[in-house]
């Protein structure tokens, strides 16, 4: 049984405390969150005790910690959760800076402790399945890759002034899932964007609004689509098309009825929260995090893929703001000296 400490009580922290809760091999024990009322609530629901990261972070009884805090809090308390010894859960991204992250990635290889960054779409059902069958070669050998990624509705512009920005923030999660189905980095990223869904985004200095395209040593592509509003539910499909078929994960719907009658045929919206979405795949992440701890195997979503991730948004921040394609090796290479 992994004593758990959990830190940040705010919406996603409360969907990591269910799952917390729920798995037979975890038990959540402490909640910290800079506002006191989110962990006495999430506790009064979930069990445990309302500390703070600090001393949780010192707590000898906690095995793990999972971190849902402020992005800007994540590497500070990677470091200090893995120098006391604990294996941790991070919600992406690791940093909004590129080189923050390396120094973190740096400082975590000096513990020997395990991280995992929490890429949960990786654990999608249909998405780790669609994953199997490129491995597998049933569509032989992978040319083009689609990602659409739709949001139903915009956040309130005070979250967009601290997320730092659609590529770091909302795309993010699609650069991984390349990667995961890619099996590696593009040598190339294409960025376009626009603020079309709310002026106050663009005032804000981002964008609601984009497309990136990538390309691959080998020449193959992939195409990222990512807009913050779809008026008809969230969004969230992935093709791949290869040289013997195209493997499709198509929307989960709020219901499988299919009406069919001489006006037409008409089918349910998509489901319209992330939280109805992926809940399936956040306990599929937490039980891979639990699996790995207890069994000390290697992490499935490493703080590598983090990295790659980061840079990936920067590539495409640098590519949006310049007009033209960036080579990846323009973003690693200086960090790496």
């Amino acid at each position: 049984m992994l004593r758990i400490g959990l830190l940040g009580a705010g919406r996603i922290g409360r969907v990591h405390a269910q799952t917390i809760s729920a798995h037979p091999q975890s038990r959540l024990c402490a909640v910290s969150d800079a506002i006191s009322d989110a962990a006495e609530s999430l506790v009064a629901e979930q069990g445990g005790w309302v500390s703070t990261s600090d001393d949780i972070i010192a707590d000898p009884s906690i095995d793990a910690v999972l971190i849902a805090t402020p992005t800007d809090t994540h590497s500070d308390l990677i470091e200090a959760a893995t120098r006391a010894g604990k294996a941790v859960l991070c919600e992406k991204p690791i940093d909004l800076n590129l080189e923050r992250a390396l120094a973190c990635q740096a400082a975590v290889s000096n513990t020997d402790q395990p991280v995992m960054v929490g890429f949960n779409r990786r654990f999608d059902p249909s998405f780790s399945t669609l994953k199997a069958a490129v491995d597998q070669g049933e569509i032989g050998t992978p040319e083009m890759l689609s990602i659409t990624s739709f949001d139903p509705a915009p956040p309130p512009v005070s979250y967009i002034e601290v997320s730092g920005g659609l590529f770091r923030d909302m795309m993010i999660h699609d650069f991984d899932m390349a990667n995961y189905l890619m099996g590696r980095l593009p040598v190339q990223i294409s960025a376009v964007g626009s603020s079309l869904v709310d002026p106050e985004i663009g005032r804000a200095g981002d964008v609601d609004t984009a497309v990136v395209t990538m390309t691959y040593a080998d020449g193959q592509i992939a195409v990222i689509k990512n807009s913050r509003r779809a008026v008809y539910g969230y969004d969230q499909r992935i093709e791949m098309l290869g040289s013997g078929g195209l493997l499709q994960a198509q929307n989960i719907l709020e219901h499988a009825v299919v009406k069919s009658t001489a006006d037409g045929v008409t089918a349910a919206k998509p489901t319209y929260f992330f939280l109805e979405r992926y809940m399936p795949a956040y306990r599929a992440e937490w039980d891979a995090f639990v699996q790995a701890v207890q069994a000390g195997s290697a992490m499935p979503v490493t703080l590598e893929d983090g990295v790659a991730g980061l840079a990936m948004a920067e590539a495409a921040t640098r590519s949006m703001q310049s007009g033209r394609p960036v080579a990846m090796e323009e973003i690693l290479k200086p960090v790496a000296k």
